[in-house]
């Protein structure tokens, strides 16, 4: 019997395969990057200022949304709000019926992802829903809670600035 070589097979230069590699990892980054802004969008809400001294670890915080009507946040918190704590959220509006109701917790000085929790509406004007503080990675981790309403007339929404504190 007569003995074939063995079959050769191409293995390529090494590195086109670390080049594949790297581009496969940019492009999954640059598509990470793309559709982490995408969900962010706020370039088609009409922010308006929150009322000022509010203090979401305690009490409630509003905003006048101009003439249309005005918002009030309530976090259900004991007295402190703290990261990976589930946080009963209340939503009232007045003087608006809008049809969906998100809360976004954002990190202000560093980027700690989307945390966006719809809402249900349990009566006209009330909207109920749970939401979390993601994990601190700093001493003192300042947070925005943005509230934004689906109205028929476009998005509104505004912010509340609170602090958490590692524990």
């Amino acid at each position: 019997m007569k003995n074939l070589p063995k079959p050769v097979y191409f293995t390529g230069f090494p590195a086109l395969k670390v080049l594949i590699l790297i581009t496969g990892i940019s492009l999954a980054a640059c598509t990470w990057y793309v559709f982490a802004n995408w969900l962010r969008d706020d370039g088609d809400i009409a922010w308006f200022t929150p009322d000022a001294n509010c203090n979401l670890h305690t009490s409630t915080c509003s905003a006048v949304l101009g003439d249309k009507g005005r918002l009030t946040l309530t976090v259900d918190a004991d007295g402190r709000i703290d990261a990976l704590d589930i946080l009963p959220l209340d939503v009232e509006v007045e003087g608006l019926n809008p049809s969906h109701v998100t809360v976004d917790f954002i990190g202000r000085d560093m980027d700690m992802g989307l945390h966006r929790f719809g809402l249900t509406a349990t009566a006209p004007g009330h909207f109920h829903g749970q939401g979390q503080v993601g994990i601190c990675t700093q001493d003192v981790m300042p947070w925005r809670a943005r509230v934004i309403l689906e109205t028929p007339e476009g998005k509104l929404g505004s912010w509340f600035d609170f602090d958490v504190i590692r524990s």
